[in-house]
């Protein structure tokens, strides 16, 4: 199979590559700027090539200043490091296109003179007059109506809906090639395109313009991005090739579903946003382990885990799933608790300070409860589908003990012999010489069980409302010895008080 360069795939594959995800700052980054990070990273590392990150911020009207950072930071925390852009500079540079204006005027004008453009005076309201018009007549082929082509700025002031400052618009030839091939998919068809502007009023080009150009002086083979931009591909070729340049290759990747298979939308779906995903408590290389089986196969149909590394190494275009994907977060959920307990139990606690310290709720945590949280992670890692569901298993640990709530339900389903129970527990440990689990547990299973003939789902039931305020909570021995000899039994006296 050949590219409309008469190269082979093959030919393409063996050379390194270069590719880019090129984000817009317009709010918190989405989850495909990850996903199609992914997978343009993924060929630059199979082919030994580079990975460019670029921000096309030209859209100035929905620019936001935080967008950026944030862009950087989500990227860094899956692990999808680029080798050039805007924060680490490159050979390339500068990588902001709103640094890059002055790059685009020569091209317009050589598209001017071509006649491969022209300008166009139309007010915005002429414009939304004639769609309104095109609309209620139902006509098969809407676009501009090419008012102002081949007319001077005078001749076309005399018309109505004049505005002065022009716009240039792409003059589309009637036989544009529609059909393109495309990396993923085969030949591709696309729709028959309009005059696009690629320059605006305010002298920033639009994104058909400034991705072509960029792409082209950043040195890139291979586009990949969203299948909603196949209906632009034969502009962008028609811009390759009418400045005499190479035209790269395309991969259009399938857009990311909802449940409901509608696109997945920052409006509608919380998890549209990059950054909520580190909110929640999910570790990247879950996330990018997840992303890959969006759009790709797994190596085998029971092995789903798969690292990075294993996914470059059989990464190949036409393995691509070109169905759209549903974002099932319960496949997420799966793999974000294979990942915590394949951790080793001193690397989760860092995760869980990490997760607790970026969403702001522990900003200075004290030696004491680090130690406190280090010494407990083992007791909820079988159990932890997020990082942000540890707080709250062992927030006993971390509560005073005379502000520890003891869970009304729990108290409420004590047995009536709860408060000797109680007294038989505290008279045991009182006097025990060492305070550590395997003592703890020894201790009372002896005096409860076996003296007193208590069976243990009934003995043990007391001790874990007093100690953690609920009949639900991680291992109880383990925990009292963590919480320490003192406030244990501080707060089995206080649940005597109680009862």
């Amino acid at each position: 199979m050949n590219d409309s360069l008469g190269r082979t795939m093959t030919d393409v594959s063996l050379s390194p590559a270069r590719l880019r995800v090129a984000p817009s700052p317009t709010g918190d980054p989405h989850v495909g700027t990850a996903y199609m990070s992914l997978f343009n990273l993924a060929w630059a590392r199979k082919t030994g090539g580079a990975f460019v990150l670029r921000i096309e911020d030209t859209d100035r009207a929905r620019y936001v200043a935080s967008s950026e950072q944030q862009i950087f930071e989500t990227l860094r925390w899956l692990g999808l490091d680029w080798s050039e852009g805007p924060d680490v500079g490159g050979p390339y540079a500068p990588y902001r296109q709103s640094e890059r204006l002055d790059t685009y005027a020569p091209y317009v004008e050589q598209l001017l003179a071509a006649g491969h453009a022209y300008h166009c005076w139309c007010s915005p309201e002429r414009l939304a007059q004639m769609r309104a018009e095109q609309q209620a007549s139902k006509q098969a082929n809407t676009g501009y109506d090419r008012l102002c082509h081949g007319k001077t700025r005078d001749e076309r002031a005399a018309l109505p809906g004049f505005t002065e400052t022009p716009v240039v618009r792409m003059y589309i030839p009637e036989d544009v090639e529609l059909v393109f091939e495309d990396l993923v998919r085969g030949p591709v068809s696309a729709p028959l395109p309009d005059d696009q502007v690629i320059l605006k009023t305010d002298g920033f080009p639009t994104y058909h313009l400034a991705v072509v150009v960029d792409d082209h002086l950043m040195g890139i083979t291979h586009v990949v991005r969203g299948e909603e931009w196949i209906s632009s591909t034969p502009k962008h070729i028609l811009l390759y090739r009418w400045l005499g340049w190479d035209v790269p290759a395309f991969a259009h990747m399938p857009l990311l579903r909802n449940t409901d298979k509608s696109k997945i939308s920052k409006r509608k779906n919380p998890a549209a946003r990059l950054e909520w995903f580190r909110e929640q408590g999910y570790l990247p290389e879950a996330l990018r382990n997840f992303l890959q089986l969006l759009g790709y196969p797994p190596a085998s149909d029971e092995q789903e885990v798969s690292t990075f590394e294993e996914f470059v190494e059989g990464f190949e275009w036409s393995k691509v799933n070109t169905v759209g994907p549903v974002f099932d977060l319960d496949k997420l959920n799966w793999l974000n608790g294979h990942y915590i307990r394949a951790l080793s139990s001193d690397e989760l606690a860092d995760r869980i300070v990490e997760h607790l310290a970026h969403t702001g709720v522990w900003a200075e945590p004290s030696a004491d409860d680090v130690a406190r949280l280090r010494a407990a992670t083992p007791l909820i890692q079988e159990r932890l589908v997020l990082l942000s569901e540890a707080l709250d298993k062992v927030q006993f640990l971390f509560t005073p003990d005379a502000e520890l709530e003891l869970d009304e339900a729990s108290v409420n389903a004590l047995p009536e012999n709860a408060a000797a129970i109680v007294d038989a527990s505290l008279a045991v440990l009182e006097g025990l010489p060492t305070w550590d689990d395997e003592s703890i547990q020894a201790a009372l299973r002896a005096r409860l069980v076996d003296d007193l003939g208590i069976k243990p789902k009934f003995a043990f039931g007391p001790v874990r409302v007093g100690v953690t305020g609920s009949r639900v909570s991680p291992p109880l021995f383990e925990s009292m010895a963590i919480l320490g000899r003192e406030s244990s039994l501080a707060r089995l006296k206080a649940l005597r008080e109680a009862l």
